[in-house]
């Protein structure tokens, strides 16, 4: 089964990491992925920039209401996310304990559903 792993931290506190220790959590996240692409559990992923760079798309009655920034105004912030295969929620939580920046927010780890025309899950 697919299970998204989506990793939030507080950008204000990652903003205050020296650029040495910036580096070395962003080559510990890809030592993170290559030990998951490794066993056959990372199916795909990607840091995202920061939330000044992002843009919110809301479609009311017809029209396309966009807006600067996050969807929503939040302590912790949206960084990235890993796409894992596991056999289930206990294995997906073993492996997500291994991506780095669980240390500075968290890690919101959710089963991806199938979409089929009939017959989904709400």
């Amino acid at each position: 089964m697919k299970y998204l792993c989506l990793v939030y931290y507080d950008e204000q506190k990652m903003a205050e990491l020296s650029q040495a220790e910036w580096d070395a959590l962003n080559r510990e996240c890809m030592d993170c992925v290559g030990g998951l692409q490794a066993s056959g559990h990372f199916l795909e992923g990607a840091p995202l920039l920061s939330t000044d760079t992002a843009t919110t798309l809301r479609v009311r009655d017809s029209k396309a209401v966009v807006t600067d920034g996050p969807f929503a105004e939040t302590k912790e912030q949206l960084a990235g996310f890993y796409m894992l295969e596991a056999r289930d929620m206990n294995e997906a939580i073993r492996l997500a304990e291994k991506i780095p920046p669980a240390r500075y927010g968290c890690v919101e780890i959710r089963p991806v559903r199938d979409l089929m025309a009939d017959g989904n899950l709400r």
